[in-house]
């Protein structure tokens, strides 16, 4: 009997939490906005920390789900360790809300007089690091499936969001369908494009990591109000484990 594959190897740094996976795991899950850290030599102002709290810093309830379903399906996953006020994992480089200037008319402390010599300095410490990890994970042997993980909230601004699941996609539109009808059993209203849409930009991470390996990617938007406790984080990740082992033998099919 052939020995079971070595563990990926997956260091976790000052950028990037790593949850290492089987060789050869058909999926690789990856969190941009996994956690509101605010590390030296950069700190929160007293002014700023009721928004480090909130969707604006972090996408609540996004790391548990996604350390939920790596365990469920035994693949690797890669989270950001910085708070997306900080740094935007899931924006380009040079995008204008890389660094959040203000959330909800309040001047955010952390961002203001920010020049390109300090952006450069936080995508160096941040940026860089995280996209690197994810390309290096990406090859030499991708998995099936770049499957990226994020939340949002029920309400944003004066918008009341019903929908409980988004699938966001660009290029894998009859993917993105798919993996949309597979989650819809579960009773959850479910979505494609929505909060938002992928075909406007707002699934960077995924589209540019997926896009440069040539492996098919989706992003999941999940409604915060559902990863509240324990319990609903382990219904979610249910749910979202077994569409995403109904999905896989089309993804295959489409390598």
């Amino acid at each position: 009997m052939s020995p079971a594959p070595a563990p990926a190897a997956l260091p976790s740094t000052d950028a990037v939490e790593a949850v290492p996976g089987p060789a050869g795991a058909p999926v690789l899950l990856c969190c941009e906005h996994a956690s509101a850290r605010v590390p030296a030599p950069w700190s929160v102002h007293p002014e700023d920390a009721p928004w480090m709290a909130t969707h604006w810093a972090i996408d609540l309830g996004a790391r548990a789900l996604t350390l939920d379903l790596a365990a469920r399906l035994g693949a690797p996953a890669l989270l950001a360790r910085f708070s997306r006020l900080l740094c935007d994992a899931n924006r380009p480089p040079a995008a204008p809300d890389l660094a959040r200037a203000e959330v909800e008319g309040h001047r955010l402390h952390l961002n203001r007089g920010i020049d390109a010599a300090e952006r450069a300095r936080r995508v160096a410490r941040f940026h860089t690091p995280y996209h690197a990890a994810l390309d290096a994970q990406l090859a030499p042997d991708p998995p099936q499936l770049l499957f990226s993980v994020h939340t949002f909230t029920p309400r944003y601004l004066d918008e009341v969001r019903t929908v409980q699941l988004g699938v966001l996609f660009d290029l894998h539109d009859a993917l993105g369908a798919r993996f949309a009808a597979l989650l819809a059993p579960a009773g959850l209203e479910t979505a494609c494009n929505a909060p938002w849409s992928g075909k406007a930009g707002l699934a960077y991470s995924p589209d540019r990591h997926g896009r440069a390996a040539g492996v098919p990617y989706l992003e999941l938007e999940v409604r915060n109000d559902l990863l509240a406790t324990p319990d609903q984080v382990a219904r979610i990740g249910t749910v979202v484990a077994d569409a995403l082992r109904a999905l896989l033998p089309e993804v295959a099919a489409l390598r």
